[in-house]
């Protein structure tokens, strides 16, 4: 996978919601703006 850089468009991924749905990036950005947050872990 090629690394992102500031300004490029997010890869469309599916993550598991609240309710164990699947969530798609895409169809959620596709009705609103989406803000992405990775945080880091501390071990």
């Amino acid at each position: 996978m090629k690394k992102l850089m500031v300004g490029d468009l997010a890869p469309d991924f599916t993550l598991p919601g609240a309710d164990g749905t699947a969530i798609k990036l895409s169809d959620v950005y596709s009705k609103q703006n989406v803000i992405l947050v990775f945080n880091i872990g501390f071990a």
